[in-house]
């Protein structure tokens, strides 16, 4: 299918996660995307673990074409800027100051191309007394404030996914469709910059007002607490979720779901400020009645009585789910070297509609020759 992006190149200098997945979100719109990689290594993300297509790099790099410029010597530098005279978007998370070293900063990119638009990633802005250190996942997580709401205090640990690297490239991929809708008013380009520690700070705004507005700092309980969510693990071991929040008819369908009529006379449990209050007391009792019951029994039980709540699955499983499969969000394609790759399909659809299968990450230098003569190379 024509994409909303067909129209739009691409020049992807990014590596690792941010920029990569900022890039692959303009392709699944249908954006051609020219991924620019190092001499022999390419991304070092494709060597993660070993080889050149590794589980990281394909997670972050399906849909796009992959060229190898030296950006250190002048023939580089120079076909890189034949691809740029081109391109509607060029995006980048070097550190502050690599695009003016190359001698592409923001007035050189204009006169070379007055439409373009510019994307730089950071770990910490481009100015600041943070500038020029080096910013991976959980450095902005701790300095944000986010990791003080995931960390058990007894037994503090970084576990999870990549939420700081993930949530910087999906706001920069906002950031870059903005620049373009201007561009159809103005005809000109900008400059967008997104970097990791605000972006993690704006993920988590209801504990900025929390804190601005009641004075409370927020820790790893305080959101689960006031919209009465609890994790419960069941007979079988399996782990169940149950969110009420605050609508009563979710608390008495729960009721209902756990045969516990009891609760309702509890005035312990009576308003949703006293369930918050007594938050320990009430998820000691949902433990030990989930605890006579299989993980699938109580999905069937809550649903039936319309209980926001669902088993938690684990990755192996997710696939399977019959949500999952009705809505087709794996892909399936052959990729020449490496045979099937599953992949994850944009979950944006427009008009009901979204790239269905979109070809998996490139070999590496996989588009050089056509690439080259299509934008005239110099050797």
């Amino acid at each position: 299918m024509a994409g909303v992006l067909d129209h739009l190149l691409v020049v992807e200098l990014g590596t690792m996660v941010t920029a990569p997945l900022a890039g692959m979100m303009l392709s699944d719109m249908g954006a051609r995307v020219i991924k620019v990689e190092l001499p022999e290594t390419g991304d070092p993300f494709r060597a993660h673990g070993g080889g050149r297509y590794s589980p990281p790099f394909v997670a972050y790099n399906r849909g796009k074409e992959s060229v190898q410029l030296d950006l250190r010597a002048p023939a580089g530098l120079a076909n890189l800027r034949r691809l740029l005279e081109r391109a509607d978007v060029v995006l980048e998370n070097f550190r502050p100051g690599v695009m003016e070293k190359m001698g592409l900063d923001n007035a050189a990119l204009s006169a070379l191309n007055p439409r373009l638009i510019r994307a730089s990633i950071t770990g910490f802005g481009a100015e600041g007394p943070y500038k020029d250190r080096p910013a991976y996942d959980s450095v902005p997580l701790a300095l944000s404030g986010l990791a003080s709401l995931l960390l058990d205090p007894e037994d503090p640990r970084m576990s999870g996914p990549t939420i700081a690297d993930n949530i910087t490239g999906m706001y920069a991929a906002q950031g870059i469709l903005g620049a373009l809708l201007r561009r159809t008013e103005t005809g000109i380009g900008g400059h967008v910059e997104v970097n990791m520690l605000e972006a993690a700070i704006s993920f988590i705004p209801d504990a900025f007002a929390q804190h601005s507005r009641a004075g409370i700092v927020s820790g790893p309980e305080t959101r689960v607490r006031i919209s009465q969510a609890y994790t419960l693990r069941a007979k079988d071991g399996l782990l169940v979720t149950v969110h009420f929040s605050s609508v009563q008819k979710f608390w008495e369908g729960l009721i209902k779901a756990i045969a516990r009529p009891d609760l309702a006379a509890d005035e312990r449990f009576a308003t949703p400020a006293a369930r918050t209050k007594h938050y320990a007391e009430l998820r000691a009792i949902l433990m030990d009645t989930f605890a006579t019951r299989p993980r699938a029994e109580w999905a069937e039980r809550l649903a039936a009585e319309g209980v926001p709540g669902a088993q938690i699955n684990r990755v192996d499983e997710v696939a399977d789910d019959p949500q999952v499969q009705h809505l087709g969000t794996f892909a399936h394609t052959i990729h020449p070297d490496m045979g099937e790759v599953v992949g994850i399909k944009s979950p944006i659809r427009i008009d009901g509609i979204r790239r269905d299968n979109p070809p998996p990450p490139p070999v590496l230098n996989a588009n050089a020759e056509a690439i080259a003569a299509e934008f005239g190379f110099a050797n």
